[in-house]
């Protein structure tokens, strides 16, 4: 059997073995593989002579209908939301935070993004990108959470303006947080806004604890200097103690990677809440004592029944 290469040939057909026929040898068939020659699949212009058949039944070549070049390009075109894109990874030494550093980066390259062509842009991935997820996430149930704080407060407070005063006292931590992570150059990432959250129940928990005795000793017939003493005095050891211990318990994450940011935030915000709620809760109570007892008592409008 006789075969020229240049008959019919596809592309295939030039630049792999091609099963052309299968060749009976008594009970066996024998495949017969085709293959064009070294010069053919190494040259270009035999890909550009290839012949493609018309709608008519004709045949033209390859390169009157494309451009046959040599090239590089990507064996595989990622995509993301339906645009190509080329991902850019790098890893941070040992010891730095993988959230810092990406910060640091995304900044210097604000420079390239204003050179960049129409269509081109320069996004933050990978921890950044997880970072802003975990955020929204916490941002989204917020709002629910302060009203279950709230009605849970009120429930066991039963009056407004001390649902008020307890919740007024959680923003006071974030002067421990910031005092405790800016010297230390701790980023405020998703696991920190997580010891936040921790840290603002705990703040809340003392100050509840604190307002509720000071009016029990105050309807016990106590004056509200000698009942917010008394009540100060009472839970101060129990209100330290609890603190020292949360603070002593993030001791030894404290220097991690990971939970290190969430540490440093609850041991500032503790330490801090913690001298504020037994010195300015106590201060806070007392002038709230003291605009209920010169608020004016509500006059009876029945009028006394007179029997004869």
């Amino acid at each position: 059997m006789n075969f020229v290469p240049g008959d019919n040939l596809q592309a295939g057909r030039i630049t792999d073995l091609t099963l052309h026929h299968r060749l009976r040898d008594q009970d066996k068939l024998v495949d017969v593989m085709v293959k064009g020659t070294e010069a053919d699949r190494t040259s270009v212009s035999a890909i550009g002579n290839l012949e493609l058949r018309t709608s008519d039944g004709k045949y033209v070549p390859l390169r009157q209908v494309a451009t046959v070049a040599y090239g590089m390009e990507d064996p595989i075109i990622w995509r993301q939301q339906g645009k190509p894109m080329i991902i850019v990874q790098a890893d941070v030494q040992k010891g730095a935070l993988a959230a810092t550093v990406a910060g640091q980066v995304n900044e210097q390259l604000n420079t390239l993004r204003a050179e960049l062509p129409m269509g081109y842009s320069i996004i933050a991935g990978g921890i950044t990108e997880e970072a802003e997820k975990g955020n929204s996430s916490i941002f989204a149930v917020i709002p629910v959470m302060l009203f279950v704080i709230a009605v849970l407060l009120m429930l066991q407070l039963q009056n407004f303006s001390r649902m008020a005063l307890g919740l007024l006292m959680a923003p006071f931590g974030l002067i421990g947080v910031v005092g405790a992570m800016l010297p230390t150059g701790t980023p405020m990432g998703f696991v920190a806004q997580l010891g936040v959250i921790a840290l603002s129940g705990m703040i809340i928990r003392n100050a509840v604890i604190l307002i509720q005795e000071i009016d029990q000793d105050v309807a016990l017939g106590q004056s509200p200097k000698e009942a917010i003493t008394t009540a100060s005095v009472h839970r101060a050891r129990p209100i330290v103690l609890t603190a020292c211990a949360a603070i002593l318990g993030m001791i030894p994450i404290a220097s991690q990677i990971f939970w290190g940011p969430m540490a440093f935030a609850i041991i500032g915000g503790l330490a801090v809440a913690t001298v504020l709620t037994l010195t300015l809760l106590p201060a806070a109570m007392s002038m709230l004592l003291a605009a209920e007892r010169r608020r004016p008592a509500p006059e009876n409008t029945l009028q006394p029944s007179v029997q004869l």
